[in-house]
């Protein structure tokens, strides 16, 4: 059997890289901070430990399916910080972080203290430096509706669709309205915020007024 002191340093390790991840998501104001990173962290590494050690025990390898239960059970708890707001999933990334602080958990309950340790400093770094590579490449989609007001939809609708088609961005939900001597032109499509500036630019002139707002996709 594993000493006891070992377990503990095993424990210790998987509750302090859990609770290193946690307190990034509480500083970003996400869902499943330092406490419940901690003991998913925690919880895999001693369900690791468990499984091993019944093994041993009772001579029976199948016990070790423990283990490999973890990633059920992750799943399900990533499953519940998932969530649709204006227009947009959010949560993902919550729940890619529970998922893997599981896979550390179980690293440091097997003993792999490097492993895990080294996994820990790359998630970190997913969480808080690939933000700012996102920031400045501006590659975060959101789901928004456009809406363009002008007095002649006869010239503006062809130039719109030339517009996102040289910016590859497919149009949902096209429509034209008429309002006494304005035309509204409304449709959502799937953006960057880069690809909104260059839509505002493409767009906008004097007579002409461009609205952008998040929504949520309609789903078929």
């Amino acid at each position: 059997m594993i000493p006891l002191s070992t377990i503990t340093y095993r424990l210790l390790w998987a509750a302090f890289l859990g609770s290193v991840i946690g307190i990034e998501r509480n500083v970003r104001k996400r869902p499943a901070g330092m406490r419940t990173s901690l003991c998913v962290c925690m919880a895999a590494a001693l369900f690791t430990i468990l499984s091993s050690e019944i093994a041993k025990l009772t001579g029976d390898a199948s016990t070790t399916r423990i283990a490999s239960n973890i990633v059920q059970g992750v799943g399900f708890l990533g499953a519940g910080v998932i969530l649709r707001e204006r227009g947009s999933v959010v949560g993902l990334t919550t729940a890619a972080a529970i998922f893997v602080e599981a896979a550390i958990g179980m690293g440091a309950g097997a003993g792999m203290y490097r492993v895990s340790g080294i996994a820990s400093l790359i998630v970190l770094f997913a969480l808080t430096g690939m933000i700012y590579v996102e920031d400045a490449l501006k590659l975060k989609c959101r789901h928004m509706l456009f809406r363009v007001s002008t007095t002649s939809a006869v010239d503006m609708v062809p130039e719109v669709h030339r517009i996102f088609k040289d910016l590859d961005i497919k149009l949902d939900n096209f429509q034209v309205n008429v309002a006494g001597e304005k035309h509204l032109i409304q449709f959502d499509a799937d953006v960057t915020q880069r690809q909104q500036e260059q839509v505002l630019s493409a767009i906008t002139r004097p007579g002409i007024t461009v609205e952008m707002l998040p929504v949520e996709r309609q789903l078929e």
